[in-house]
């Protein structure tokens, strides 16, 4: 029998972590983390930085909450300076700005559209306003629509999709590449679906697919100007994407179908892209890191 909430079985170092959710659903995509049950572990207060970061700058999309919240707060830690951008989650960035500043690093907020291309100029002329310099630039914007048939796939989703998922790629690499210096990091979060597929999100796979093409694909034509560009593949991990885009029904068993029987969490990326962002990958590019429960997967 499956256990349901609020069962907790799996102990990470830091602290136990649920393996089932109760039924819950937002109407708007890409979700509001404060509002959560439960509320996704961003932090892993174990985890102590050795300045692996120090006097960088990074700017996150997708920042406010999930995978990008734990990554600002994993860079803080690590002493990095951050600006996230997120479309509408005000409370939610605020939450991740005071996480960031408790470990004494700045945090700019950036609120606005990434699927216009105009914005993404703008990211950058106010990171650099505010910090004089960009180091790491983390692609991490993402919606997705479950449908079960291509047929039901709307010219308005498929453009969206599109629109959120790998055209900001695009945008912010071409705003900021003009201050990216030698030891620079570009990092996407491509996804399992680029490589296991997904019958529910045909659009949304297809994306990822284009983000690990994104990746390898620039690392060649930037590898001789010394900046480094590769991506994580996250399998299922509990963020506000997930109840925003599934049934409520759908998320009280989701992730049980990974070799782990759990969803992730998201502090539990965050190491996989300090290690891309910082030296300790220097002869690593073109790559995708998995981190998606034991998921089997052809590179």
């Amino acid at each position: 029998m499956v256990p349901m909430y609020p069962y907790y079985s799996y102990q990470t170092k830091c602290k136990q972590v649920p393996v089932t959710f109760p039924p819950q659903h937002q109407d708007v995509q890409p979700g509001l983390e404060y509002v959560m049950d439960p509320l996704p572990i961003s932090d892993n207060p174990d985890y102590r930085g050795s300045g692996k970061l120090a006097g960088k700058i990074a700017i996150i999309t997708g920042g406010d909450s999930g995978i990008g919240r734990a990554v600002a707060i994993g860079f803080a830690k690590e002493g990095a300076d951050v600006a996230i951008v997120y479309l509408y989650e005000r409370v939610d960035a605020e939450a991740t700005r005071r996480m960031v500043e408790q470990y004494g690093r700045r945090c700019l907020l950036i609120e606005g559209d990434l699927r216009q291309s105009a914005f993404s100029a703008e990211v950058v002329q106010r990171t650099l306003g505010a910090y004089g310099k960009i180091d790491v630039l983390v692609l991490n914007q993402g919606v997705q629509f479950p449908q079960e048939s291509i047929l039901n796939i709307s010219d308005e989703q498929l453009e969206n999709t599109y629109r959120t998922n790998i055209f900001p790629h695009f945008y912010m690499t071409r705003a900021a590449l003009p201050c990216l210096a030698p030891g620079s990091a570009i990092i996407s979060t491509a996804s399992v679906t680029a490589y296991a597929g997904t019958p529910l999100l045909v659009d949304y796979s297809s994306t990822k697919g284009a983000v690990v093409s994104f990746t390898r694909s620039l690392s060649l034509q930037l590898a001789s100007q010394g900046i480094r560009v590769n991506a994580v593949a996250p399998g299922p991990i509990w963020t506000p994407l997930i109840v925003s885009s599934y049934s409520a029904e759908y998320v009280k068993t989701f992730g049980l179908e990974t070799p782990m029987r759990r969803a992730g969490q998201p502090f539990e990326l965050a190491p996989a892209y300090i290690y891309l962002a910082s030296d300790d990958s220097s002869f690593v590019t073109g790559q995708v890191l998995h981190v998606n429960g034991g998921i089997m997967t052809e590179t």
